[in-house]
């Protein structure tokens, strides 16, 4: 899935030094992920990824600065309105049904948004199961998931 391997990059070139498209390419077929060069160079391009100095004299892959959120923000935005179906709670936990083989991508995404809120998910194949810090929690995160999703309040 796009916005899966997207956020993968953005993951990989956080935690280390990448100089090349084809040093991301390996980096990614090690998580799994196994990528074209043109896949990778398209990738580039839509994250905004841009040439920046390594402190070695070499230039390494990373982001204008300021907008890692936005493009993560961006990034699930559409994934949620793409393949989310419906987000209901009970308790401290929320369920997001997804269309069939979403749910891994869109767990991930979640976990990206690094909400205090949020203690942690659990995907299945159309299942997402978002566990809350508490149920005084719950309200405010499925408020903010349904938004993200352009589903509106319930």
């Amino acid at each position: 899935m796009k916005t899966k391997r997207q956020m993968k990059i953005l993951e990989i070139i956080s935690k280390r030094a990448v100089f090349t498209q084809e040093e991301l390419a390996e980096a990614l077929r090690q998580e799994g992920i196994n990528v074209t060069q043109a896949t990778i160079s398209r990738d580039i391009k839509e994250l905004n990824l841009i040439k920046v100095p390594s402190g070695d004299g070499r230039a390494k892959y990373g982001l204008p600065s300021g907008t890692p959120g936005k493009i993560i923000l961006d990034k699930l935005k559409r994934l949620l309105a793409d393949c989310c179906l419906s987000i209901d709670a009970s308790g401290n936990l929320i369920v997001v049904k997804t269309i069939s083989g979403t749910a891994p991508g869109v767990g991930e995404a979640l976990d990206e948004l690094r909400m205090p809120e949020i203690l942690g998910t659990v995907a299945g194949d159309n299942t997402v199961l978002v566990v809350a810090r508490s149920p005084d929690k719950v309200g405010y995160v499925v408020s903010k998931l349904r938004d993200l999703a352009g589903m509106g309040p319930v």
